[in-house]
């Protein structure tokens, strides 16, 4: 576009080829090669078919990241998302031993994960004076209890029938079907974010959630999709797990909601809202994945990796934060 000067505008910024070298994205495959040399290096067993074959275990929960990278972005949080893969999987549980055709069982397992989610976005469009922390632990307490409730004294409960689950947890070739789904809700969730009105409205809630209600953004309808959203990624996560773990007992879910933030936090979305994307988000949870395979081949107990991904997590946090302070130092010096 010209300006009255006579020069050129771009109607979007132009991005050096410098800033997408250091950019956070470039530094997570950086991260992402590291680990599939280390996992080489300390376990013989992982190898390209070895990882292929174990992921369906651990990708369940990329389903979860990409919603929640939507709730991330609009300043929010949702803790209760492990709670409702338990309740998720439980109710799934119940009607696949009551005889349910398969079809019934994956609604009722994505519905659970729908109406816990919608319940979430019920109470904090309606209580909005609630942080959504307090919310979300609430109805985490609630949902897991409702599930251990259900699964009475044992604690557990089965698949009487898991033959259909075990066709969802199937290959196509050395691929998990888990796989290709995840990268086609990867594109579907990007192209939402990046590239249409709803994403950049997301961005503004996030940024400064007064700002976008005067400029006319349905602010509570978006946290209400958003929160709906999560809880029915939730409900399929829940569906991927059961057809790997065929049952649920009362610690199915148990740590997910952390995983996930985890995951979305290493790939640059900023807790405070407004910022990052799920482009680098998908970077870093295949990079978690792969590193909880690695370790999992050197039998590390769950605990010790659990405490590698937190540490992660504060590093990934902490970060920008010192990078955007280096930054304001050099602006400072350069003033003076």
């Amino acid at each position: 576009m010209a300006g009255k000067s006579g020069r050129t505008i771009d109607a979007t910024p132009k991005t050096s080829i410098k800033s997408k070298v250091l950019s956070w994205e470039s530094g997570l495959i950086v991260i992402f090669i590291a680990v599939l040399i280390f996992g080489s290096i300390v376990s013989k067993s992982f190898t390209f078919s070895n990882v292929l074959r174990e992921m369906p275990k651990y990708l369940s929960e990329l389903f979860m990241m990409y919603a929640m990278g939507f709730i991330l972005v609009i300043a929010e949080i949702d803790i209760s998302v492990g709670a409702i893969v338990c309740l998720a999987g439980t109710m799934t549980c119940f009607a696949n031993r009551a005889g349910a055709p398969l079809i019934v069982q994956i609604i009722v397992c994505i519905g659970v994960g729908f109406l816990c989610g919608s319940l979430n976005g019920v109470i904090a469009t309606h209580f909005q004076e609630l942080p959504t922390m307090i919310i979300t632990l609430g109805t985490q307490i609630i949902f897991r209890g409702i599930a251990e409730v259900s699964m009475g004294s044992g604690g557990s409960i089965s698949l009487s029938d898991p033959m259909g689950f075990s066709k969802i947890g199937g290959m196509v070739g050395p691929f998990p079907i888990a796989f290709f789904l995840i990268i086609i809700t990867a594109v579907i969730f990007i192209f939402i974010l990046s590239r249409t009105t709803f994403g950049r409205k997301m961005y503004a809630v996030g940024s400064n959630r007064t700002a976008a209600l005067y400029a006319g953004i349905p602010v509570q309808k978006i946290r209400q999709i958003c929160f709906t959203l999560v809880g029915t990624m939730a409900g399929i996560c829940a569906l991927f797990l059961l057809a790997t773990s065929f049952g649920a007992n009362t610690t199915t879910g148990q740590g997910f909601e952390m995983d996930v933030i985890a995951m979305c936090v290493f790939g640059g979305i900023a807790t405070t809202g407004g910022k990052g994307n799920l482009v680098g988000a998908t970077i870093a949870g295949f990079t978690i994945v792969c590193l909880r395979i690695a370790l999992g081949q050197l039998n590390m107990s769950g605990q010790t990796i659990l405490v590698i991904i937190g540490i992660l997590l504060i590093v990934s946090a902490l970060v920008p934060g010192i990078n955007q302070s280096v930054k304001n130092k050099r602006k400072t010096i350069a003033a003076k």
